[in-house]
């Protein structure tokens, strides 16, 4: 399994509820645990029509109806840099109602495990790098998305009131920027790199020029979809922390968003060059994390190729754009 060895943490007749399950990552678990197959485990994926999360009946009713031993949290209210700064207080209460209600209902189920999933967007925006799981709450985080990052940071606290508590084993995984088939590749509200597979798309097939939002300096690490649902499913079976743990490709496979830009319109061999509008803003300049921590659990694990992924997801935009999320 790409590294991990065979994963026997968990004990038989596994009952494991993704709340998210129709997204990015939850279909990239979905496809990974299908080809597995593994006889003790039955994973079930529930989508936004199945209940509305934000209301603590129809948490509960699910929950009851479902009767989870493990749940994968990966539910939320997401969106790109520019939709951050139109709604920030909509992130901050959907997510915190969304938490509140999907961790009070583990507890209650008596579920032995919850894994959540965060995001490095919770870290302060003044800091020293790289980041890692210690320094969440030295300063406030980025303006641009400070509410949804409160959201998710209140996850870390909430996990470690549950377990002094209740004895709960709530822990979280806090993944760079993800990217992959199943995203939504919404231009206006997206994140970067499915915002920007979509413009090449669109560049190929409509003739639109690429464009990038922003100057194309700021850096990332972009972690493929499989490669996190694997170390996700990692976590919930070997890691037996209640701090989070940051899921991450190494240090040195930061890039810009130019070199993002520059492998989707190979990906699409376009021909044109790309164009960059300097009038939009460029969000955080950097948010360099750590995967030190990781690495010592998991030093052989591979990572797929930033320009494999890329291509990869791109293929799978121009198979299935009609019903594509856009």
């Amino acid at each position: 399994m790409n590294g991990i060895k065979e994963m026997n943490g968990i004990s038989k007749h596994k009952v494991i509820l993704v709340t998210g399950g129709s997204g990015l990552v939850g279909q990239a678990i979905k496809k990974v645990s299908e080809e597995e197959n593994l006889p003790d485990e039955k994973w079930i994926f529930l989508a936004s029509k199945d209940a509305d999360l934000r209301d603590p009946e129809e948490t509960r009713a699910i929950m009851k109806e479902y009767k989870p031993t493990h749940v994968v949290h990966l539910a939320a209210m997401v969106g790109g840099l520019y939709k951050h700064l139109r709604v920030n207080c909509d992130f901050l209460t959907f997510n915190v109602r969304i938490n509140d209600n999907v961790l009070d209902s583990c507890k209650e189920m008596g579920v032995k495990k919850v894994v959540s999933c965060l995001s490095t967007c919770i870290f302060p925006d003044k800091t020293t790098y790289p980041i890692d799981e210690t320094m969440i709450h030295n300063g406030p985080p980025h303006d641009s998305n400070f509410g949804y990052s409160y959201a998710k940071r209140m996850i870390v606290v909430m996990n470690r009131a549950y377990n002094m508590q209740y004895g709960c084993q709530f822990t979280s995984v806090i993944p760079t920027n993800i990217y992959g088939p199943y995203d939504n590749f919404s231009v206006e509200d997206g994140h970067v790199m499915p915002g920007l597979i979509h413009k090449g798309y669109l560049a190929k097939h409509k003739n639109i020029p690429f464009t990038v939002c922003g100057t194309g300096t700021p850096r990332r690490q972009f972690i493929y979809s499989i490669d996190l649902a694997k170390l996700i499913m990692w976590t919930l079976r070997e890691y037996d922390e209640i701090d989070p743990i940051i899921l991450s490709v190494d240090k040195e496979d930061e890039v810009s968003i130019q070199e993002i830009a520059e492998m989707v319109k190979e990906s699409f061999d376009l021909k044109d060059e790309v164009q960059y509008d300097s009038s939009k803003s460029d969000g955080q300049i950097k948010k360099t994390a750590s995967n030190d921590k990781l690495r010592k659990y998991l030093p052989d694990f591979k990572f797929t190729p930033l320009r494999k992924g890329i291509k990869e997801t791109a293929d799978w935009l121009e198979a299935n754009y009609e019903t594509a999320r856009k």
